[in-house]
């Protein structure tokens, strides 16, 4: 009896092993995604923060409009710089313009763009290829 037992637990060990090794490239593959949508996630919150910063130092700098704007894109590139991007090199757009709704007020608008490559290759399909954010601030 003890023969026919250490075999049946013999197959039953190799079943194991043929079914973990049919279901390790579909963990790996959720493993991997959910560790790229969390860096996706995390670049869009500094670009999110950029902009916000960007129209916050746009909208409480003294000067005239080309000192709002050149505050503005320095704020946003110190809060890319964990990004390794730039006001310049990535889609920045810094506008003063009439507030929409209330045209004796003045609002800076900061529109920020960067190219998202992704922490691992092949998630391009499933992950956006540029993030986008849109902050305003009512210059004071």
């Amino acid at each position: 009896m003890s023969r026919g037992f250490a075999r049946a637990r013999r197959d039953v060990r190799g079943a194991a092993a043929v079914e973990f090794a049919l279901l390790l490239p579909v963990l790996m593959v959720l493993v991997f995604g959910i560790i790229n949508y969390g860096d996706m996630l995390s670049v869009r919150q500094s670009v999110s923060q950029a902009a916000s910063e960007g129209a916050r130092a746009a909208a409480v700098n003294p000067g005239d409009n080309a000192a709002k704007l050149a505050a503005g894109k320095k704020a946003v590139d110190a809060a890319l710089a964990a990004q390794d991007q730039k006001c310049s090199a990535s889609g920045c757009t810094i506008t003063i313009a009439p507030c929409a709704g209330e045209g004796t007020k003045s609002c800076a608008t900061v529109v920020v763009e960067i190219d998202y490559e992704g922490m691992i290759a092949g998630f391009g399909l499933v992950l956006p290829e540029t993030l986008t954010y849109t902050a305003v601030a009512r210059v004071s």
